[in-house]
This record gives C-alpha cells, structure tokens and sequence, in this order.
C-alpha cells in the first residue's frame, strides 16, 4: 500500500529541482541552448511566484480568506512542471500521440502529488489547484514551444535510466528543509520575530506594513 507521503514526495525540491537542473543541462549538452533557456526561464518564474507568495504570507499575513489561500503549493507546482517535461522528452522519438499520453501522465501525477499535500494536511485545495495550474502553465508552454523548435535527441538510454532510477528512490529521499530555510529568509527580511500563524488566520487582521514618510525637500 502506498503512502501518501511516499507520493508526496515526488514535488520534493530536492528531487524536482535536481530533475529540472538535469534536463537544462542535457538541453545544453545537445546544443539546444534556446531551448535549455526557455525551460529555466519557465520554470524559475514557477518557482519565483510560489516564493513570493509564500513570502507574503509568513511575513505580513497576505493570502485570500475566502478560499483559504495563503501561496501557491511548491510540491504540487514543481511536480507538475517537471514530470511532464521530463516523459514527454523521454518519448521525443515516439509517434506524436505516444508522446501526448506521455505528458498527460506527468500532468495526472503532479495531481497525485498535489491531492497528497491536502490529505497530509499541508495546503487546502485553492493552493494546491492553483499550484498545479501554475506547474501545468510552466510545463505545458516549454512542451508547446519544444515540438516545434526540438531537433536534437535529448534522452539516450542512460539519461532515461538514470531518470527512473531517481525517480523510483524519490519516496526514500529525505524531505529538504524548504520551509524552514524560506521562513529564517522572511522573517529576516519582514524583520519579524515569527511566522504569521496559519491557525484562524482567516479571522485575523494581516501585519501592517511599515511605511516611514520621507520628509519633502526644503525650497531653495
């Protein structure tokens, strides 16, 4: 019986973004160099709008109350931007529609990973919706322009074993600190003493933020 923190852990950052390090690395190794910067572009900008979000909340509270949002989900976003890209590059030699099942069970996974982090109680269902949404944008629109721009083969044997092989020790791999490390980051720079708690936080009042008037310029 699989766990729900063995799925989990497939939109851990340790796997995913080693993952996607590896296919721009390989998108380079093959000369596709415009291609390797539209999947870094894409899936940096991922991740930047999941931070920033989080950020907003840990540090002054900012999310939606009424659907329960306070940031994108990070597992369900890099799962989802990553798996797709990754068997649809697999299969790049495969008939079209093979390749079109490929992306599509990438997409079905990143759910999978997403559905985990509600019923191990980690995001509620806007932010993990909005984070796969967010993962499907990323993967699709890197998808959308590789079929017409791709030449090389990318995946060989070895780079596809190699990728399963990560990807079957992903429930084993331990979980990386993200967390903890971008909620020391705001509150450094929120200049806080504490995450704003999650706990009735629909019913509370975001933390001001500070703003110190800058007295106007005197007439000469």
């Amino acid at each position: 019986m699989i766990e729900w923190s063995e799925i989990t852990r497939f939109g851990d950052a340790t796997i995913t973004c080693f993952a996607a390090l590896a296919i721009a690395a390989w998108l380079l190794a093959e000369k596709e160099n415009r291609l390797a910067l539209c999947w870094s572009l894409l899936f940096a900008t991922g991740m930047a709008v999941v931070v920033a979000t989080k950020m907003a909340f840990i540090g002054w509270g900012i999310g939606i109350r009424s659907i329960d949002f306070t940031g994108f989900s990070g597992h369900a976003m890099r799962a989802t931007a990553v798996l797709p890209v990754l068997f649809y590059l697999m299969l790049e030699k495969a008939p079209r529609p093979l390749r079109g099942i490929g992306a599509l069970c990438g997409l079905l996974f990143g759910m999978a990973v997403g559905v985990s982090r509600i019923a191990l109680h980690a995001h509620s269902a806007s932010e993990v919706i909005t984070g796969w949404m967010l993962g499907a944008a990323v993967s699709i629109s890197f998808i959308w322009v590789a079929g017409t721009t791709l030449r090389r083969q990318v995946f060989n044997p070895v780079r596809i074993t190699v990728s399963m092989l990560a990807l079957l020790t992903a429930s084993y791999v331990h979980p990386a600190p993200t967390q903890q490390w971008l909620t020391r980051i705001t509150l450094y720079v929120s200049g806080h003493d504490a995450a704003y708690p999650r706990t009735g936080w629909q019913h509370a009042k975001p933390r001001a933020i500070m703003i110190i008037p800058v007295p106007p310029e005197s007439s000469l």
